[in-house]
This record gives structure tokens, C-alpha cells and sequence, in this order.
């Protein structure tokens, strides 16, 4: 077992496979409900990974999407409501999640110039640190998806960017960009 990656289960079966039999005598068919349940299932498998992975540096996943974001923004600054638009969240997640980002250092809250009402959370050199180290390490990991090579981590990508969609959370354009290293693309770098 590597660091930052939780204790496994080992369990002697698959639960979900046995619970999608069960579902069959009593309910019909299961496909969906296996589906459904697989995909939540995974999300609490990356999601323990990835915050385990990210506790030394005072992080978790959320927390870090929210200082890449920042890093990605171009004066290091955004409106509290456009990082809840872009991280998809509720708003009380984001002034949480600024709110321990502040404490630590690795954010600052500003009086947004343009209206002098707004806040917007500023990243700071101590976040921006932060960021650096724990990209790495993310990247060392390779986002514990080293089970898939590139061209199943697009599909997986595709596959369930179609439920993104159907859920609106976005309006499709063309074709999706493929993620960076895709096998597809002609240079390994993103298309778009």
C-alpha cells in the first residue's frame, strides 16, 4: 500500500455485483442502479485518496480545486460567486472552503474594485506554494488513476461528461476537448 492511499476493503465479494443480483429477483433490471452506485462508490474511493494525499499540505480536493482555480484566474482573483459557478458548488461551500483557505494563509478576501460591494478571494505566494507542491504530488500519483491508460481515462472523461450534460451543466458546443496527453490528439497537448 502506497502513502496516502486508505486501507482497502478486501472484501471477499463484490457488494455492489451481489446487490445488483439481489436487485434483479426483486426489482428488474439493474444496470442503472450498478452503474449509479459503481460511480459513487469511486468517487468516495478518489475522493479519500486524493484528500489523504493532500492532508500534508493542509488540504482537501475541494480546497485545492478552489486555489487551482485562483491560479488559473488571470489577476489571481475572483468573485466568491464565480468560483461557486466554476467549481459547480452552493455557495456555502465556497465561503467555507475561503473561509479555512483564508485561515491558512493561503487566501485573502478583497472588496471587489469594480463595485466596491463585492468580496473576491485572492490567491496569496503562500497559496500559490501550496499549489505547486501539492500539484505535484498529485501529478506523481497520477490522480490514482494509474489502474487506466490515457485513451480509457478520455473515455471515462466522455462517458461521463454526457451525464454533465444532460444535467446542464453546460451548454455542448462541438466536440469535447480531449484531456492533456490524450493519445487522440496530435501532440499530446489539448485541442480547442
Amino acid at each position: 500500500m502506497s502513502i496516502g492511499v486508505p486501507k482497502p476493503l478486501n472484501l471477499p465479494f463484490d457488494p455492489i455485483e451481489r446487490a445488483a443480483e439481489t436487485w434483479r429477483v426483486h426489482f428488474g433490471p439493474s444496470s442503472a442502479m450498478a452503474a449509479v452506485t459503481s460511480i459513487m462508490r469511486a468517487h468516495q474511493i478518489l475522493l479519500g485518496q486524493l484528500d489523504t494525499l493532500l492532508r500534508p499540505h493542509d488540504l482537501t480536493f475541494a480546497r485545492y480545486e478552489a486555489l487551482v482555480l485562483l491560479t488559473f484566474s488571470r489577476t489571481g482573483a475572483l468573485p466568491l460567486s464565480r468560483i461557486g459557478e466554476r467549481l459547480m458548488v452552493h455557495p456555502t461551500s465556497v465561503t467555507n472552503t475561503v473561509d479555512r483557505l483564508e485561515r491558512a494563509g493561503l487566501v485573502r478576501r478583497m472588496r471587489n474594485p469594480k463595485d466596491g460591494r463585492g468580496v473576491l478571494a485572492e490567491i496569496t505566494d503562500k497559496g500559490r506554494e501550496a499549489v505547486r507542491r501539492a500539484t505535484a504530488d498529485l501529478m506523481a500519483a497520477d490522480f490514482f488513476m494509474t489502474m487506466y491508460g490515457e485513451s480509457d481515462r478520455s473515455e471515462i472523461f466522455g462517458l461521463l461528461r454526457t451525464i454533465r450534460v444532460s444535467a446542464g451543466d453546460f451548454e455542448p458546443h462541438d466536440e469535447p476537448r480531449k484531456p492533456e496527453g490524450d493519445p487522440s490528439t496530435r501532440d499530446g497537448s489539448p485541442q480547442g
